[in-house]
């Protein structure tokens, strides 16, 4: 079949923050990122910083107001440090664009070029749920180090002896309730994405809380966007708690692929970065041995990490999830290991959600 909106792959992931280069410095330090890029009043940027961060095709752009009365500032006041921008890389923006928005896209910026003396790019952005936008851009003809405006930049510290991470896996995004299939449908027509999975009912509810979750991908399983939305439970959903603190819909997660989740983890974790907590009863379930079977690591080094562990037809993929990266508890990542599987980790759900409602206990807001 026609592929009625390709894309080749995500671009970056885009964050409006309060303070640029202290957030570029954390995720030097904390992520192993490497600063590649800068924009700001020294290139002619009057009213606001952006630095550009870059771990294998993994890309970060942390955007601040130097001005009061800019947007970005009005954002963060609003929503705390989060993300604007999924930026995704298409081969043709011209043709993205008018696809989308002839079949119900909001169009926020009709295709434009920008250059500079490293080439061309042609961008246009179209909006999705909340105030999250998708930048459509094509840097084929671009050499540069980002894109046209932004300046090469030395890395802030040392880079780590093994990246820790070398692209994005997905980004979920949290909506209201009764919205998800809205936003299903919305990437069905103006993207030709497709339903790659669902999880509802049992499979995603605990004691206490509960939720619902797809996922949308393209064709080519490149972009895979989750969408999750509260369900009525007794208490109050990890889901309602982003809602409440970030003010409306955004993206909750943004999850990593590593080729080595023990180094990685322990490199962060020793930069302090802090991860959720999972009990030693997860690890030593006689059924959950039995259903993983063999994988790279022993259990005991997983049980020690606090890594979580699933299998499907397809393989097994290993998981750990932070705890929010900022004061409000919104964002947070996940790192993602996979062997052969697809999923998103079904069989770990229960240990994952309880483990959040841990903390949203400590927080009085479960």
């Amino acid at each position: 079949m026609s592929d009625v909106f390709p894309v080749n792959g995500m671009h970056a992931v885009v964050f409006a923050v309060g303070n640029a280069k202290q957030t570029a410095h954390y995720y030097s330090t904390a992520f192993g990122m490497q600063l590649v890029a800068y924009r700001g009043p020294e290139t002619g940027s009057r009213d606001e910083v952006a630095y550009v961060l870059k771990s294998g095709g993994a890309v970060f752009e942390f955007r601040s107001a130097v001005r009061p009365g800019h947007d970005l500032a009005r954002h963060v006041a609003e929503h705390g440090d989060g993300v604007i921008d999924l930026a995704i890389e298409v081969p043709d923006v011209e043709a993205g664009y008018a696809y989308a928005v002839a079949h119900g896209a909001r169009g926020l910026a009709e295709p434009y070029t920008m250059e500079d003396e490293h080439g061309k790019v042609i961008v246009a952005a179209i909006a999705t749920y909340g105030e999250t936008r998708h930048t459509l851009i094509d840097r084929s003809n671009y050499n540069g180090p980002y894109l046209p405006g932004y300046a090469a930049r030395e890395p802030m510290v040392a880079p780590p002896a093994k990246r820790f991470f070398q692209a994005i896996d997905h980004c979920v995004g949290n909506v209201e309730l009764g919205k998800m299939d809205e936003w299903v449908e919305f990437y069905r027509k103006v993207m030709g994405f497709t339903n790659m999975a669902e999880f509802v009912g049992d499979d995603i509810a605990t004691e206490y809380s509960a939720l619902m979750s797809k996922v949308v991908a393209d064709g080519t399983r490149k972009v895979k966007f989750p969408l999750n939305e509260p369900a009525i439970s007794r208490k109050k959903s990890q889901i309602d708690e982003y809602l409440e603190f970030y003010g409306g819909p955004g993206v909750q997660h943004i999850a990593l692929a590593t080729n080595d989740i023990l180094a990685t983890v322990d490199n962060m974790r020793a930069a302090g970065v802090q991860f959720l907590d999972t009990p030693d009863s997860y690890y030593d379930d006689p059924e959950l041995r039995s259903r993983i079977g063999e994988v790279r690591a022993p259990i005991e080094e997983l049980k020690k990490r606090k890594i979580l562990v699933d299998r499907d037809e397809d393989g097994y993929l290993l998981q750990i999830f932070t705890k929010p990266v900022q004061d409000r508890p919104t964002v947070f990542f996940e790192l993602i290991e996979r062997h052969g599987s697809l999923g998103f980790g079904k069989g770990n759900f229960k240990a994952l959600f309880e483990a959040i409602e841990r903390e949203q206990e400590l927080r009085g807001n479960l």
